[in-house]
């Protein structure tokens, strides 16, 4: 673990009048920009990244069995000093920009580690400019969620004396976070043999749009790019229509930072039993593309290229989005033939689940249309709170298609305290709570994204051993 010589809060939560919540009912919420929508400002630092279950019926949270694990509200209570979390002596240094990587410290600073975010002394993470603008002139609400539980400390590495300042910090860390175009850090003089030697045990999570290697390894890579080049993209759409950006969210950014957080906990346990650290590689696309399912297998085997089919899906019918006489609208799962059979019992058609009619799922899928069709008349004919009643009665796989206003609304996020609120500088802050949900140690909140350089006096003079005047001096030089 990391060297701990200095008095650092690694992760409390006691100061600042910052409070942790569960929402309330009354609290209005903003949705949050896409985080990668342009690229970084930096110059010469430019950022590379950008099963189905079948539901059961709804019961009262009053009488569900306990499962062992903790109250809901732990997602948004503080945990102590945080020295009882998994992650606690885990010291990490997030170097990256916007989100691809950076959020894989998030994840790990909501389980106990110290996260130092190490950012430029006069521009920051790009990110703190990008999204809504709050009353924090170096924040927007993105960077105040996505950058939550972390420390900032300046240090320019474009100046040698803030280089040997960064590998000091590595030497006493036991992870580091950086998404730059591969070559960046090396330009840096921050090679892989440099910090390796400064620390053996470090583990150094690298993302960026294409992975370390290969052809494509230069060019700058966002999430967008990354669902196009993965083959998430060419699937979203209707067939014969433009192929549409699957969701306004980077999934990529976020797909990327659970590889990399899981790696990082697969190198540690290897640091663990053999003193050693070593490189994790996370192309962004290669995230992606992980996630098509049988895609691979089936153009391999057979040739076949999937194509857009818009709300439904090439292995099942019923499976869709469907509109309600309310102009709402609801997704629908019929996966298998039980489903369909239920479905039917809902609609009080249960001839159609018959064998000589749609009853069989081949025999659904050469009738496509035709059953849509009856569905989409049927569903169209009742509000979506009627199709619920009656599809969840019959426990059919059936959600609503929620906005972000239905979610701060919806009892169960409620129940489960998804939405986690943070008081700070007075501002309330909704955002998601941690996850997943650990029984003994859950994760927790404990501040917003953190003001510009608001750590650097302290870990320069705490963990570096520098004095007040060599801080001084260092402010004036801009290196920190």
């Amino acid at each position: 673990m990391a060297d701990t010589d200095t008095d650092a809060d690694t992760g409390g939560d006691g100061d600042g009048g910052r409070r942790r919540r569960r929402r309330g009912r009354d609290d209005v919420g903003t949705p949050a920009p896409d985080m990668m929508a342009a690229e970084s400002a930096e110059p010469e630092a430019e950022q590379s990244g950008e099963g189905e279950a079948a539901a059961g019926p709804e019961t009262s949270t009053s009488a569900a069995p306990s499962t062992g694990a903790p109250p809901p509200e732990a997602r948004a209570r503080p945990s102590g000093s945080g020295e009882r979390l998994p992650l606690a002596g885990v010291r990490v240094i997030d170097v990256g920009t916007f989100l691809a990587g950076p959020y894989a410290a998030c994840i790990l600073a909501e389980f106990g580690a110290e996260v130092l975010k190490v950012e430029h002394p006069i521009a920051g993470d790009p990110m703190r400019r990008f999204g809504t603008p709050t009353k924090r002139h170096d924040a927007t609400l993105a960077w105040l969620s996505e950058a939550r539980n972390k420390k900032s400390v300046t240090i320019d590495l474009r100046q040698a004396r803030g280089v040997e300042l960064f590998v000091r910090l590595a030497a006493k860390s036991d992870v580091l976070i950086e998404n730059f175009r591969p070559g960046t850090m090396e330009s840096w003089g921050l090679t892989w043999d440099v910090l390796s030697q400064a620390n053996p045990g470090l583990v150094m999570l690298r993302v960026s749009g294409y992975g370390q290697t290969g052809p494509y390894r230069r060019r700058p890579g966002f999430s967008h790019i990354a669902h196009a080049i993965g083959g998430l993209s060419y699937l979203a759409g209707f067939p014969g229509e433009t192929p549409v950006v699957p969701g306004t969210a980077p999934l990529g950014d976020y797909i990327s930072s659970l590889y990399g957080a899981i790696g990082i906990m697969l190198a540690l346990r290897y640091k663990e039993k053999t003193g050693k650290g070593q490189v994790i590689d996370v192309g962004i696309y290669e995230s992606v593309f992980r996630l098509m399912d049988e895609l691979a297998a089936a153009y391999g085997l057979f040739g076949t290229v999937r194509e857009r089919e818009g709300a439904g899906s090439f292995v099942a019918v019923p499976h869709g989005h469907f509109r309600t006489k309310d102009d709402k609208w609801i997704a629908i799962a019929c996966t298998t033939d039980k489903m369909f059979e239920r479905l039917t019992e809902a609609m009080e058609r249960t001839e159609l689940a018959s064998h000589t009619m749609y009853g069989e799922q081949r025999k659904r899928l050469a009738a496509r249309d035709e059953v849509n069709k009856i569905v989409i008349e049927w569903v169209g004919s009742l509000s979506r709170d009627e199709v619920l009643q009656r599809c969840l009665e019959k426990e059919v796989p059936i959600g609503k298609l929620n906005s972000i206003a239905d979610i701060f609304e919806d009892e169960h996020f409620k129940a489960r305290g998804n939405i986690a609120e943070v008081d700070e500088d007075g501002m309330r802050v909704s955002m998601p709570a941690a996850i997943p949900l650990l029984s003994a140690t859950p994760g927790r909140i404990t501040n917003l994204g953190p003001p510009l350089g608001n750590a650097t006096y302290e870990v320069m003079r705490e963990l570096l051993d520098l004095s007040a005047q060599e801080i001084a001096t260092l402010r004036q030089h801009k290196i920190v």
